[in-house]
């Protein structure tokens, strides 16, 4: 069923339902017909729980509704909190499975506590608590309703007599699926990156060419499987191109949009940093907000804070900027961007030298950054990354900027010299014209991130040329640990990594000493909004 088709049939459904709500639908072939509407029995047939625990009959919201007309059959959903996505996709499916025979749907969750959740109050809810009412009419017409034949609601899934079946999980594996639903497939990307491929692989795969993939979360952070398919679906939006079969179509549900986010302003202070916020969005993106908007706004920052943004966002690009939980550099990357300190204004100045600070592996990805002194600020104009290469290469790329270098920092492991040749990787680079000046190995990580921390507030970066170091900085974190569900005090290693590394070595270079620049020295913590510096 196409855009149009969906807009008809709702306006249909919905003039059955003013009628059923004044007592009107009461012959049987209106009946009939109002049942043959999927958008009729949605908000005809099931309850729910709302959030105060009160039973009431579900209504899509706005939200839901838009979803549901401009539904793809891969859809990937970016959105605010408590917009009850989830609620509707179940529903949805669950009648599915009711009113389509053999239909199978699945929902897959990040967390076991969370599938449980979903299936007993949202999909068993639904289906227990249709109205005896609805049985008596459903009997005068001639309609059946399907009933479970393996109840297995404890582990959550029913199988119904009409050979359909749904199931909530943490994971999918064999059979086919008409339907499947992930829930927080962002925080899953995050948390659990090989969860996230055996979905991509596995569960994806069970879904046939044509059939329905949903894809529902919040942004966490700029990688992984969620933020690609989002950047690639909004990518063909941009473009006016319709979505494939095997295409995702992307859908953005933003706090403003929502009619229940909403205070009254009365006594509500909204601080100065968030009235420039709030200017910002009307003159750049023309998101116009009213007092009442910007009250609810300002107070459920002040429960939230840091995480804002990425819980509430009001642009898609606003929301993969927060960073995720365990980044190392989150107050600090929001800080520069709340000060507008990432920005395209940052260019190289052809009259100062220009350093060099780097992470090298062997046979791995290195990473390089770019700094010029301006002033007492640190301008990081431009960013190279690399992967199989030798020296070499390097050395070359430099040469093709034409930057007049003022000095090349690099880590403690340059100075081990390899056993067949006996020379130091820091030799052979200097036959390339590199002379690097070694930095100390430290004590422990933490002394290394520190000093990052201390750094990034001196820092201007150039959007443009160093937008994969942002990524990094972005993204580099603590390791997450499977088993206790908590972050470890080491850091993952994984292609942010060495961007971050490299940063830490300008963080702790003699660049300061040789500019006169003083070393930074810690930041205080600001309280309010997201001005933190560490």
């Amino acid at each position: 069923m196409n855009r149009s088709d969906r807009e008809r049939e709702v306006k249909r459904a919905e003039a059955f339902l003013r009628a059923h709500a004044k007592g009107r639908l009461t012959e049987k072939a209106d009946l009939l017909e109002a049942l043959s509407l999927k958008w009729f029995r949605l908000n005809a047939l099931y309850k729910i729980k709302d959030k105060q625990g009160k039973v009431r009959r579900f209504r899509p919201n706005r939200a839901q509704r838009r979803r549901y007309i401009k539904g793809h059959v891969r859809d990937i959903i970016l959105k605010a909190r408590q917009l009850g996505f989830t609620t509707f996709e179940m529903i949805d499916a669950l009648d599915d499975c009711l009113f389509r025979d053999n239909f199978a749907a699945g929902c897959i969750c990040h967390k076991l506590d969370d599938a449980q959740d979903i299936f007993r109050n949202k999909v068993s809810f639904a289906y227990q608590s249709i109205d005896d009412t609805w049985h008596r009419i459903f009997k005068m017409l001639g309609i059946r309703i399907p009933q479970p034949v393996s109840d297995k609601s404890g582990s959550g899934a029913y199988v119904f007599d009409n050979g359909s079946s749904i199931k909530v999980s943490t994971s999918y594996r064999g059979g086919t699926l008409q339907r499947l639903h992930i829930s927080e497939f962002g925080k899953i990307c995050r948390q659990y990156p090989h969860k996230a491929q055996e979905i991509v692989t596995g569960a994806f795969e069970a879904v046939g060419l044509g059939n329905q993939i949903t894809l529902e979360s919040t942004a966490e952070g700029r990688e992984g499987y969620f933020f690609d398919y989002c950047q690639s679906a909004q990518h063909l939006q941009e473009l006016g191109r319709a979505p494939t079969l095997m295409d995702f179509q992307f859908h953005f549900f933003p706090w403003w949009q929502e009619p229940a986010y909403r205070l009254d302003p009365e006594g509500v202070l909204v601080p100065q940093w968030l009235r420039e916020y709030f200017e910002d969005l009307e003159h750049k993106h023309g998101i116009a907000t009213d007092a009442a908007q910007q009250a609810w706004y300002a107070k459920k920052a002040e429960v939230l804070q840091d995480d804002m943004k990425r819980e509430y966002p009001s642009t898609p690009a606003e929301a993969f900027e927060q960073s995720i939980e365990g980044a190392y550099y989150a107050s600090q990357m929001r800080f520069l961007r709340k000060n507008k300190r990432i920005t395209a204004e940052v260019q190289v100045n052809p009259s100062l030298p220009v350093f060099t600070a780097w992470d090298l592996g062997m046979n791995d990805t290195m990473a390089i950054w770019f700094a010029q002194i301006v002033g007492r600020e640190i301008h990081l104009v431009d960013y190279l990354e690399g992967e199989g290469e030798g020296i070499e290469y390097y050395a070359d790329e430099l040469n093709k900027k034409g930057y007049r270098y003022g000095g090349h920092f690099g880590p403690h492991d340059l100075a081990v010299r390899e056993l067949g040749t006996g020379k130091s990787r820091a030799d052979v680079a200097q036959q390339y014209g590199i002379k690097f000046e070694v930095v100390p190995r430290i004590s422990n990580h933490a002394e290394g991130v520190q000093a990052v921390r201390n750094f990034l507030p001196m820092c201007w970066i150039d959007e443009d040329a160093c937008d994969e170091g942002v990524k990094c900085l972005d993204n580099y974190r603590k390791e997450w640990d499977d088993k206790r569900g908590v972050y470890k005090d080491t850091p993952r290693h994984d292609w942010a990594s060495h961007g971050a590394k490299a940063l830490e070595t300008l963080a702790r270079s003699s660049i300061f000493q040789q500019t006169n620049t003083p070393t930074p020295r810690p930041q205080k913590r600001e309280r309010s909004g997201w001005a933190a510096h560490t």
